[in-house]
């Protein structure tokens, strides 16, 4: 009978207490062991909330228990790539909230890291592993709507909240990095391919200077991807795959329900997927990865590359040209 692992997480974040947290609760390979905050008091009372055993006052003492096997870290941005880090070098798997980090740079850093420590590290896109998204490359790869020539969509929510870490360029807020990162990654995962190319445009919010509005075209061999993304809009979210043949259509293509069954179409015809929660999934095959039976779900190289893409779309919305999307060496 497999094992549980033991995880620790970083923070008290809402994503964590509210979606991960609970989800690997309910995992057949993870039990949330202990929780961290800076503050000791918001650390006891997560913890008591949600039936976690232990819980510290701080990251390192979290870091430094012997009996955490993984560290989940949903910190805001800019704490994603320090903490991952020293995670790391405290012995820990990790698993780490996207964007992962804030440049390509940072990135190779960490990886860095990871290669020296033998750790396993991968970024949270839990989409990568719910059953719609599997089904919907299934079926582009079996050429069920011809050759993919076009992924297009939207997302987006509004937060003119000042205190938000999202509305915090310093802590690596805007639109592109929070979310703009979803059909970066999925344009990625259902081409197959890295696109060699971007253009964006980015409307900035004039209080908090981060980007409110952002439209970003990406040239594939095989395409094109586009999409918009806002933290200023109706929340909504969608993503349609065309082919030559044919197209997919993805009804909640990222906060997908943990309770009701998802939709997608393909080529007009409706399919149900079962019920599931992608964060059990998610935290259930980082478990199995971190033991060495399976590859890292999304591993951090790969990250590198959605971060390349970030980098160009933000370049190209202030030269104004199309601008190379290059991830450089992730060895």
């Amino acid at each position: 009978m497999s094992t549980k692992l033991r995880w620790g997480v970083l923070g008290v974040a809402k994503i964590a207490t509210t979606k991960v947290i609970p989800a690997m609760q309910r995992g057949a390979r993870t039990t949330v062991a202990a929780i961290a905050s800076r503050d000791a008091t918001r650390a006891a009372q997560c913890a008591l909330s949600l039936g976690i055993p232990r819980h510290y006052g701080s990251y390192e003492a979290l870091l430094a228990d012997p009996e955490i096997d993984i560290i989940y870290n949903p910190l805001p941005n800019h704490l994603h790539v320090p903490w991952s880090i020293k995670a790391m070098e405290a012995g820990k798997h990790v698993l780490c909230e996207k964007p992962l980090g804030l440049s390509t740079a940072e990135i190779r850093t960490l990886i860095d890291v990871r290669n020296r420590t033998g750790r396993k590290a991968g970024e949270a896109f839990m989409v990568a592993v719910h059953p719609q998204w599997l089904r919907a490359r299934a079926a582009i790869r079996s050429g069920d709507i011809g050759d993919l020539r076009v992924v297009t969509g939207w997302f987006s929510y509004s937060n003119r909240n000042p205190q938000n870490v999202r509305n915090v360029p310093e802590y690596g807020g805007g639109g592109l990095m929070d979310i703009g990162c979803y059909p970066i990654f999925i344009a990625r995962y259902l081409f197959g391919q890295e696109p060699t190319r971007a253009c964006g445009t980015l409307e900035l919010d004039p209080d908090f200077h981060i980007d409110r509005l952002t439209s970003a075209i990406l040239e594939f061999p095989a395409g094109q991807a586009i999409f918009t993304c806002s933290t200023q809009l109706v929340g909504a979210q969608r993503i349609v795959a065309f082919g030559t043949q044919g197209q997919i259509e993805i009804e909640i293509p990222f906060n997908a329900p943990p309770d009701a069954p998802t939709r997608i179409w393909i080529n007009g015809n409706e399919e149900a997927l079962p019920i599931c929660d992608q964060y059990t999934i998610q935290g259930d095959l980082f478990s199995e990865a971190a033991e060495g039976r399976i590859p890292v779900p999304v591993p951090i190289d790969d990250s590198l590359h959605t971060m390349a893409a970030i980098e160009a779309i933000a370049l190209s919305s202030h030269s104004g040209r199309w601008e190379t999307v290059s991830a450089g060496s992730c060895a």
